[in-house]
């Protein structure tokens, strides 16, 4: 089937399909560390430890992945994070007397390392296949990118859903071993199919340009950094262990509402632009991002208020849940320009 379509377009397809498999077991993970440990009495704090160089490493690798990415080939970079993803699930499948807090935080950190090698490969890999000078390969090749990369977000959203649903069929274990063959297979696929050259610079870039000199883009970076670890420290950890416990929502159950909630999050990705202003022609400031980062301080202060209050605790966390997370798409969305 390939092969009806241009080299652009089928090394697109491969680098997408590399992508989608990877963004899958991403999420399914994540849910599945979360709910397995917090099921063999780790404590929230504990499980949030487990995190902890997943995004360290994640973010000293997209510092660095760009600058790797043009040395040695986008190809490559996405197949070894392919390859450490594989690693990592492989790691996380020993017993469960094996699996202390220092074990489970490094094999997370070769998986926030293989998570954005193959996100930052995938994205720069767009530009590598866009034929210049031609207008209609250009509009066909962001066709299929529109189309394809579009669905990410309800990926991610399956993979929290697959997550729960694989630990209560399967076991954490049987969970880590179906997720490293399935993964093992593309990445041997992407090997033998990926183009050698894609994205490769023919200058070498020097390390130190990777470091930007504008002071407000260095302070915008820092202030995303900040954001998103918020973001992360509720959702990822404090909010699925809280409805496992104080709930008592089942697995499937807590990994169907997250999934649930990536997927709206998707939607409202697709809606910010009219939303923030950017498709009227207006570019959102800073001005904006406050403007949309108050609501959010009165969330979650309402949050804590509703949680003392005799309301149904169910329907402040759900309710509550959408609306933060619009309130920080769109806060991103205000500072991408």
């Amino acid at each position: 089937m390939l092969a009806n379509f241009s080299p652009q377009i089928r090394q697109y397809l491969i680098i997408t399909g590399n992508y989608w498999a990877f963004t899958l077991t991403d999420g399914a993970l994540r849910m599945l560390i979360v709910l397995h440990f917090h099921q063999l009495g780790f404590s929230p704090l504990n499980i949030a430890l487990l995190f902890l160089f997943y995004e360290v490493f994640g973010v000293v690798t997209n510092l660095v992945g760009g600058w790797l990415g043009a040395r040695i080939g986008l190809n490559k970079t996405m197949n070894i994070g392919l390859g450490l993803q594989v690693i990592a699930l492989l790691a996380l499948t020993v017993p469960s007397a094996m699996l202390s807090v220092p074990w489970v935080m490094a094999a997370q950190a070769l998986s926030g390392i293989a998570k954005d090698l193959n996100k930052m490969s995938a994205k720069s890999s767009v530009k590598a296949l866009i034929p210049a000078g031609s207008a209609a390969a250009e509009g066909k090749l962001y066709q299929w990118v529109a189309l394809l990369t579009g669905s990410k977000n309800a990926l991610k959203g399956v993979g929290f859903f697959l997550g729960g649903i694989l630990l209560a069929s399967l076991g954490f274990a049987g969970a880590m071993w179906a997720m490293a063959l399935v993964l093992l297979v593309v990445w041997v696929a992407s090997l033998l199919s990926l183009k050698a050259d894609l994205g490769k610079a023919k200058n070498k870039p020097k390390f130190g340009e990777v470091f930007s000199t504008s002071r407000a883009v260095n302070v915008l970076s820092a202030a995303r950094l900040f954001l998103f670890g918020a973001r992360d420290v509720w959702f990822v950890v404090a909010l699925p262990v809280f409805m496992a416990t104080t709930l008592g929502w089942a697995d499937w159950a807590v990994g169907s509402f997250f999934a649930c909630w990536v997927i709206g999050y998707g939607i409202v990705q697709s809606l910010a632009p009219y939303l923030t202003g950017k498709k009227t022609g207006k570019v959102p400031d800073g001005r904006a991002a406050v403007g949309w980062a108050l609501p959010l301080c009165v969330l979650t202060a309402g949050i804590a208020l509703g949680i003392k209050s005799d309301l149904s605790l169910e329907l402040i966390l759900v309710g509550a849940c959408c609306c933060l997370a619009c309130c920080l798409l769109l806060i991103h969305r205000c500072t991408v320009i």
